[in-house]
């Protein structure tokens, strides 16, 4: 009898990278002390206590266990349009907002909205292999911008013009970037922006790492400040990361009322509405935890110093890019990316996320969420990285 077959696009992709890396220290006898885990980046930091008693006055609400808007609780747009406009002082309004469940989604409702079959979207190499494998299952080809690292990891906006082309509908950048850490400069931005208004195609720009830029209290780009930016701009963001609640899934669209409105014909078909209890406890929090949140990104910042400092003393292993959440180091063996991350995680309890995971090219290079543990933790990396033979 003839078998059923699924879908061909997503019968092509590979397992989830994460649990995959993850499910390698199974064979690690603890030799080289604690298991170091540097793939996924999640904050190691616990919720704020006033936080955590908000999600559980919410999560015991009654009147938040129906189906709530589709764009989002109310309270939370509302909240999301003022941060956004206080961040990059700009005139954000709630009708410029839509709440996913979580910045993956927030992506693929977006990408949904913007691209079909045989459309193209260009994006950064390295990239993040998420988006890459949601564009593969719409069946959206990816042009890639290949981005060096004597550029620093940065696109050069006169290549992109090379790769854009009739089938091109949007360009997607990650800043601070995933893999590399590389935060992209406002003027930067300002010229992909105003190449993508003279070729009528969109600007996606996620920013689920902004909330730890070393510059925090400047605005990150003017982006917002440009006329007509809703014409041809779409900001994603995520929640998790600086509240500490990825169990939680909330993320963020902003863009014109327009497009927020073609995304919730999307979201209506994915989700109906994000986690609703969490949402009303976002909107009371994020005016409430601006000090613990930088508290929080300092505390970041001080565990990058800690692992700038320590690899000085192992000059084969290079950062060559870093930022926010990531290093993006470039390790001394021939070997292949894969092979060198497997070996970190059996024999030294280290786990990280090889390049070939970011795109073609990559394979020197490893990702280091270093965000991920304190710095008494990060100590015992030297120990573990010395003397490793492949």
């Amino acid at each position: 009898m003839p078998v059923a077959k699924s879908n061909p696009l997503v019968h092509a992709l590979t397992q989830p990278p994460i649990p995959l890396v993850q499910s390698w220290p199974s064979e690690y006898s603890g030799a080289f002390g604690p298991l170091l885990d540097l793939s996924q980046a999640v904050p190691d930091f616990k919720p704020h206590s006033e936080l955590l008693r908000l999600l559980g006055d919410c999560a015991a609400n009654p009147d938040l266990f129906g189906y709530g808007p589709i764009q989002g609780e109310q309270s939370l747009r509302v909240a999301y349009a003022q941060f956004v406009s206080e961040s990059y002082q700009a005139d954000i309004g709630a009708q410029n907002t839509h709440i996913t469940a979580g910045c993956n989604q927030a992506f693929m409702a977006s990408m949904i909205a913007i691209a079909g079959k045989g459309d193209k979207v260009l994006m950064c190499n390295p990239c993040y292999f998420n988006h890459e494998t949601s564009l593969a299952m719409l069946g959206v080809d990816v042009g890639y911008i290949r981005c060096e690292a004597e550029h620093g990891f940065l696109p050069k906006p006169a290549l992109i013009s090379e790769l854009i082309d009739d089938k091109t509908r949007a360009i997607v950048l990650t800043s601070p970037n995933n893999p590399t850490g590389a935060v992209y400069p406002s003027d930067l931005l300002l010229q992909i922006l105003e190449l993508c208004q003279a070729r009528g195609i969109w600007l996606v720009i996620d920013e689920t790492y902004r909330d730890f830029l070393p510059t925090q209290g400047q605005i990150p780009h003017q982006l917002f400040a440009q006329q007509n930016w809703s014409d041809n701009l779409i900001q994603l963001y995520s929640f998790s990361k600086s509240f500490c609640i990825p169990g939680h899934r909330l993320g963020a669209v902003c863009a014109s009322e327009q497009f927020i409105t073609e995304v919730a014909k999307v979201m209506d078909n994915l989700q109906i509405c994000a986690p609703r209890a969490a949402q009303v406890a976002v909107a009371k929090a994020l005016p409430l935890l601006t000090e613990w949140r930088e508290q929080n990104r300092v505390d970041i910042e001080l565990r990058a110093h800690a692992l700038r400092t320590m690899m000085h003393n192992f000059p084969e292993w290079k950062i060559s890019a870093m930022g926010a959440y990531f290093a993006f180091v470039r390790h001394p063996f021939e070997a292949d990316s894969v092979v060198v991350a497997k070996k970190l995680a059996q024999e030294r309890g280290v786990t990280c996320l090889p390049g070939a995971f970011f795109g073609k090219g990559n394979d020197r290079y490893l990702r280091f969420a270093f965000a991920n543990v304190g710095t008494e933790a990060l100590a015992a990396l030297p120990e573990k990285l010395f003397e490793l033979k492949m």
